[in-house]
């Protein structure tokens, strides 16, 4: 939860720089135009918290104070229905304001949205009711899945106390560990220990598969009141440095029936598993937008805008930002989830799934080609500290290298494959 007590709070900002509390943004719309108006904010702040371990609190703050926290949950529960399916594109691009202004923020905050969208997906209405009230409150949520490869996370039943587990095993990349106080994390469940009973007692009873669920279980912690295990040495990285995407042990909190959100393995049901990826993808966009941006500002800084060749690359670099936000409006054409799950036909969860994962391979390309023609447009000296470019070229280069990316490609490619429709209506 972000802490507003008077010894830690910052001077108010203007009322012409970042909408306050007074002014939540009531409909998607005007949300990405609250995370348009705050990204110069973020960017000029961005390299106070560029430091290994850093969190950018006075940001998430920021966007508290815009109604961004509370934006994708419906109106009903003090929202803006900015996650609705129709408001999809209008997500996508305050996503992309918000990385435009900082990736690490950018990376923040989608997790933030996608706990948010898990709840109210897979979730009671009372879970989403209380998800509501904490985000209101100032709470940051995420999502905490990568596992540790010799240690992941587990959870054992607790004899004599039906419905209650023992969590062990920790997660890495645990993004706003030691900050977010509302992180939804997988866990494997464990099925309850057999009955013990002497030979003399009679047979066993038969165990019902209700009693023993067994798969990838959604668990949200209240991890103020029962925070993990921080191991802080995990976290070295080239670049989203405050992110604080630390290693979090689990082992020995306890969760109960409310704490468990949906049933075991809805986490990994298609289309929404693979579907988020346009919303990291969208903040990658913006990331590159700011790398356009740093790299006009610096040739301008230089007097260097007549060379032809710093023309081409630009051009090159525009031409590249534009397919971006092309995929973007495709994506929320083709790519919207409903906001609870519904069983789609077959062929629309193929024709999906090819799609974003196309949107994950193509915006990884426009960023690479954008962060290499930038390289040679600002040469050596727009690669030195302090140049804005410096961060902007680690953070997105680390926040590129999302899981499984040739593997996406292969996916898409085999779709395309196994279907006799011209091309032009594969999608």
């Amino acid at each position: 939860m972000i802490d507003f007590s008077p010894t830690t709070r910052p001077a108010a900002p203007a009322a012409a720089e970042t909408p306050t509390l007074s002014s939540l943004p009531a409909t998607p719309a005007s949300c990405a135009a609250a995370a348009a108006q705050l990204a110069p904010r973020l960017l000029a702040q961005a390299a106070a918290t560029d430091e290994v371990g850093g969190f950018p609190t006075q940001e998430m703050r920021w966007l508290h104070e815009a109604g961004l926290l509370t934006a994708v949950l419906p109106t009903s529960l003090g929202g803006a229905g900015l996650g609705e399916p129709a408001a999809t594109l209008l997500l996508y691009q305050a996503l992309y304001h918000v990385g435009r202004g900082n990736l690490a923020v950018g990376r923040l905050w989608e997790g933030h949205v996608n706990a948010l969208l898990l709840i109210r997906c897979f979730g009671s209405p009372a879970q989403l009711a209380r998800a509501a009230a904490d985000a209101r409150a100032g709470h940051i949520f995420g999502v905490w899945n990568t596992e540790n490869p010799a240690n992941g996370v587990q959870l054992e039943p607790v004899p004599g106390a039906p419905g209650r587990y023992r969590l062990r095993g920790a997660k890495t990349f645990a993004s706003g560990a030691g900050h977010i106080t509302r992180p939804v994390l997988t866990g494997a469940l464990r099925p309850a220990p057999a009955p013990v009973r002497r030979l003399d007692q009679g047979p066993l009873p038969v165990a019902s598969p209700a009693v023993a669920p067994t798969g990838w279980q959604l668990v949200l912690l209240r991890a103020d009141e029962q925070p993990p295990v921080l191991d802080r040495s995990f976290w070295r990285p080239l670049g989203m440095r405050a992110t604080a995407s630390f290693q979090a042990d689990f082992t020995g909190i306890q969760v109960g029936p409310d704490d468990l959100v949906g049933q075991p393995n809805d986490y990994y049901r298609a289309p929404w598993f693979g579907g988020g990826a346009a919303r990291f993808a969208a903040v990658q966009l913006g990331g590159a937008a700011a790398v356009f941006d740093e790299t006009r500002r610096f040739l301008r800084r230089l007097g260097r805008t007549d060379d032809p060749y710093q023309r081409q690359r630009l051009g090159e670099m525009l031409a590249l930002h534009e397919t971006g936000q092309r995929w973007l409006r495709g994506a929320a054409e083709h790519a919207a989830l409903p906001p609870t799950p519904t069983e789609l036909p077959p062929p629309r969860l193929e024709a999906l799934a090819a799609y974003v994962n196309t949107l994950r391979a193509t915006t990884e390309d426009i960023c690479l080609q954008t962060l290499r023609l930038a390289e040679r447009s600002v040469g050596a000296r727009g690669l030195l500290q302090p140049e804005p470019f410096e961060r902007l070229h680690r953070d997105l280069t680390h926040y590129l290298r999302q899981p499984a990316p040739d593997a996406t490609v292969a996916d898409a490619g085999r779709f395309a494959l196994a279907s006799d429709k011209p091309a032009y209506q594969l999608f």
